[in-house]
């Protein structure tokens, strides 16, 4: 199969073709503080960088550049996570974002070909605190900075990244420019600003885009690669006991790992395949992927096709957009964030356990709890602001959860998730 080439190929190891309200998330609380204002103007770049973040509502953060040179505009959103840069990078739901990472030490573990999340990265581009060093592990296969300009992802280091990521919580999402030349061009502060921020203004908002069709794989392919393990690698599943037909909304390499790993043969299908088909692969389950964009969106065509797959009967499991897609085939609705929870540290309860689990998450849109339907029960809730991060259909063997239990490096509180899935088609 020739990869198409405006969208990229197939994310497979071996293909064969074949205290919130339930309205969901409000607005933090209104500080007494007077918000940040831009940190510069037209004209006031250091003459010493070679990169600048610009934002739609006037912020500019110069800095110096890393990775790929040029210009790329995307909502920008911040990850609190201390460990997985490579793995965020790759994941495909940071479709058409530009990342700021909380914790200032990226790029200190290097990159290597094991941590990719998927072929081609999706998110435009990254901002940080401190300059990219050398690579300091011994899984590296090399440095953090030569694996962004392979990549084409712009870097901008060097910024008030704490600054910055008070500024979203604050005054929520925000579109943005990283623009990034480092043969000096901008040498002097001559950053075309104006140019820039109208660049970051005209850029589509995030509501209402279906993204899930730029970073879904072009055909159906079947998928056997294992979990990683030390002083293996990744492994191949052999002997499969279950098949399970995977939706890619724009699936994670790991949680097909996770599947694999437990004996499934995985098929996986583009996001606008039809329910008669994914039927014709006669399954014993159904997984609903991760990925980008406006669940609305996809919705439109995806919600209808989950809707027959749940009254067939089949086992479903759904994560992130997944969870989305299957709440908005139930009936419910979604909304944006304000800014989104993105990290590996995010508690969620289980409302029928008691337990708390520490989670991954990557969503700027939720589930709005108040409109699930008769029928319909929720399961998790997040302990930051109480938005809905689980559900379950009434005596059917169909369940999401809006965080990732597959998460890699961590944390695996939640892996059980994916046993009980496995149980269901089991039993």
């Amino acid at each position: 199969m020739t990869p198409s080439p405006t969208r990229p190929a197939p994310r497979r190891a071996s293909a064969r073709k074949g205290g919130e309200s339930s309205r969901g998330p409000s607005p933090p609380p209104k500080s007494k503080k007077k918000p940040d204002k831009p940190s510069g103007k037209p004209g006031e770049i250091p003459s010493a960088a070679t990169a600048v973040l610009v934002l739609a509502d006037g912020g500019v953060f110069p800095g110096h550049g890393a990775g790929a040179s040029g210009v790329a505009e995307g909502e920008l959103c911040f990850n609190t996570a201390m460990t997985g840069y490579q793995e965020i990078l790759t994941d495909p739901s940071y479709a058409g974002q530009i990342i700021c990472f909380t914790f200032p030490h990226i790029g200190n573990t290097g990159a290597n070909d094991e941590d990719m999340e998927s072929l081609v990265p999706a998110a435009r581009g990254l901002v940080l605190r401190a300059s990219i060093t050398e690579a300091a592990n011994f899984r590296a296969s090399g440095g953090l900075d030569q694996w962004l300009k392979a990549q084409k992802l712009i870097a901008v280091t060097g910024v008030d990244t704490r600054k910055l990521t008070h500024r979203l919580r604050q005054q929520g999402a925000v579109n943005g420019v990283v623009a990034h030349d480092p043969d000096g061009k901008f040498e002097g502060g001559k950053f075309d600003l104006d140019a820039l921020r109208d660049r970051a203004a005209s850029a589509p908002s995030m509501e209402g885009l279906d993204l899930a069709r730029e970073v879904t794989c072009e055909g159906t392919f079947e998928w056997d690669q294992t979990c990683w393990a030390l002083g293996r690698g990744h492994g191949q599943m052999t002997d499969p006991k279950r098949h399970v037909v995977a939706m890619d909304f724009g699936a994670k390499h790991n949680i097909l790992r996770c599947l694999a790993d437990l004996g499934c043969r995985v098929s996986v299908v583009t996001a606008s395949t039809g329910a008669a088909d994914i039927l014709a692969h006669k399954p014993d389950g159904v997984f609903l992927s991760n990925g980008p964009g406006d669940p609305a969106a996809t919705g439109q065509y995806a919600a209808p096709v989950i809707r027959e797959l749940v009254a067939s009967g089949l086992p479903i499991f759904g994560i992130c957009l997944g969870h989305q897609m299957l709440a908005l085939a139930l009936g419910a609705q979604t909304q944006k964030m304000h800014h989104g929870h993105r990290g590996a540290n995010h508690p969620v309860k289980g409302l029928e356990t008691g337990k708390v689990e520490i989670t991954s998450q990557n969503h700027g849109f939720v589930v709005d709890a108040g409109t699930l339907p008769g029928g319909v029960t929720a399961t998790h809730v997040s302990l930051f602001d109480g938005s809905l991060e689980g559900l379950r259909v009434e005596g059917k063997p169909v369940f999401s959860v809006q965080y990732h239990p597959e998460a890699s490096p961590g944390p695996h509180d939640a892996h059980y998730l994916f046993q009980r899935f496995f149980d269901m088609m089991e039993s």
